[in-house]
C-alpha cells in the first residue's frame, strides 16, 4: 500500500479528535485540506497535539531546527492552520479542530474557491459529524423572552454569558460569507457573531474583528435577535468565548437538521415556549420566525414541545407578547457539561461506542 500523503495524515488525525473530521467517499476532505494548506504546513500539523507545545519541545519530538520550526509554526497559526497560546515553557502551538477551530479562523481568507470546496465537503462527509453526541453548540435565549419570575443560570441566557466576560468584538460570518459565495445568499445580517475574553482588551487592534463594549455586544446581540437569528453556543457551562446567530439558510449547524432533517444537531435550552390563547391574535409571524418548524397557528399559535428549542425567537418577534418561555420539567432538561474538557470526553466516549459509516 502506498504511502499516506500529508493530507491523507492530517485528515485522519483531525477525525481523530472528539470534534471528527469523517473522510467523504469523493475525497473532497482532502481537497479542502490542500486549498488551505501547503504539503509541508499538512506534514507539520498532522504531528501536532491539541496540547500547547513550545517550538523546542515539538523540534526534540519531531527533530529539526527549534528556530526554523518556530517560524514556520508562527506563519500556521497567523493563517488560522493551528492554534497558539501560553504553554508549559512559554509560547506554544497546537493541533486545532477543524469545527470549531480551523474553518472558523479563514474568515479573511474566505474566497469563491474555498467556499465551494467546504461545501462540497459539507455535502458529502461532514455532515456526519453532526450526528455526533453531544452537540458542538446549545441554544440560549435572550433574557427579554423568559418569563420574569424564573431565575436563569448565567450560561443558560445570552446576556449572561456576555456579562460574564471583561472583552468583546465582532466578526462576520463565515458560514453566511460561505453561502454567498457559492450564489445562496442569506437575508441575515453579517456582522454579528460575538467573540468574548475574560482578559480586557484582549481584541484591541485584531485583524478581523471589531472592538466593542459590553453595552455594544448587548446591542449586537439584540439586533440578532430581532433579525430572527438563533443565538447558540459552546455546549458547556463555562469556557464560553463565542455567541454565534444562527440561521437555517446558512449555518453549518442549523442546516444539518434544515437539510439532513437531523433534529439532534443542536442541544436545546432549559425552556419551551409557551402561548397565552387569551393575548394571542393568530396573526403567524411567529410561525414564520421560528427556524425549528415548532408553531402552528389554528385560531391562536400553538407549540409543539418536543420540536421547541427553547431559543425565543418566536417571543421577541409576538407584537402582543402572547409567547414566552418558561422552564421545562427536569427530567427533560439536558444540564450541559461543565467545560470543555468534559465535553471532549463525552464526545470521545461517544464515538468510540458509535463509529461513524
Amino acid at each position: 500500500m502506498d504511502d499516506p500523503t500529508p493530507y491523507q495524515r492530517l485528515a485522519r488525525r483531525l477525525d481523530s479528535l472528539p470534534n471528527g473530521f469523517p473522510p467523504a467517499e469523493d475525497g473532497s476532505e482532502l481537497r479542502l485540506l490542500a486549498y488551505l494548506f501547503t504539503p509541508g504546513e499538512a506534514a507539520l500539523a498532522a504531528e501536532l497535539s491539541p496540547k500547547m507545545e513550545t517550538p523546542a519541545a515539538i523540534a526534540a519530538r519531531l527533530g529539526g531546527d527549534a528556530g526554523s520550526l518556530r517560524g514556520q509554526l508562527k506563519e500556521m497559526a497567523r493563517k488560522g492552520l493551528i492554534a497558539a497560546g501560553r504553554g508549559e515553557g512559554g509560547m506554544g502551538y497546537g493541533l486545532m479542530p477543524f469545527v470549531v477551530g480551523i474553518y472558523e479562523m479563514q474568515n479573511s481568507r474566505i474566497d469563491a474557491e474555498l467556499a465551494q470546496r467546504f461545501e462540497d465537503y459539507f455535502q458529502a462527509g461532514f455532515r456526519k459529524a453532526l450526528a455526533v453526541q453531544p452537540p458542538f453548540h446549545r441554544v440560549v435565549p435572550v433574557q427579554e423572552s423568559v418569563e420574569a419570575e424564573l431565575a436563569v443560570a448565567p450560561y443558560e441566557s445570552a446576556l449572561g454569558i456576555l456579562s460574564r466576560a471583561s472583552a468583546w468584538a465582532v466578526n462576520d460570518c463565515i458560514c453566511r460569507k460561505q453561502t454567498a459565495l457559492i450564489g445562496r445568499p442569506c437575508p441575515h445580517p453579517v456582522e454579528v457573531c460575538l467573540v468574548m475574553s475574560a482578559t480586557p482588551g484582549a481584541f484591541h487592534d485584531r485583524a478581523g474583528t471589531r472592538e466593542l463594549t459590553l453595552d455594544e455586544a448587548r446591542n449586537v446581540l439584540r439586533q440578532a435577535a430581532d433579525a430572527g437569528l438563533v443565538h447558540s453556543v459552546a455546549n458547556t457551562q463555562e469556557g464560553q468565548w463565542y455567541i454565534c446567530n444562527c440561521c437555517t439558510c446558512s449555518c453549518g449547524i442549523l442546516r444539518g437538521m434544515a437539510e439532513g432533517g437531523m433534529a439532534s444537531v443542536i442541544a436545546r435550552s432549559g425552556f419551551v415556549c409557551r402561548v397565552d390563547a387569551t393575548s394571542c391574535d393568530g396573526c403567524g409571524l411567529c410561525a414564520e420566525r421560528c427556524p425549528f418548524g415548532a408553531i402552528t397557528v389554528e385560531g391562536a399559535a400553538r407549540v409543539e414541545e418536543i420540536r421547541c428549542a427553547g431559543c425565543g425567537v418566536c417571543a421577541v418577534a409576538c407584537p402582543n407578547h402572547a409567547l414566552a418561555l418558561s422552564r421545562r420539567p427536569e427530567a427533560e432538561i439536558d444540564k450541559p457539561v461543565r467545560d470543555e474538557r468534559e465535553w471532549l470526553g463525552a464526545r470521545a466516549d461517544w464515538r468510540e461506542k458509535n463509529p461513524l459509516p
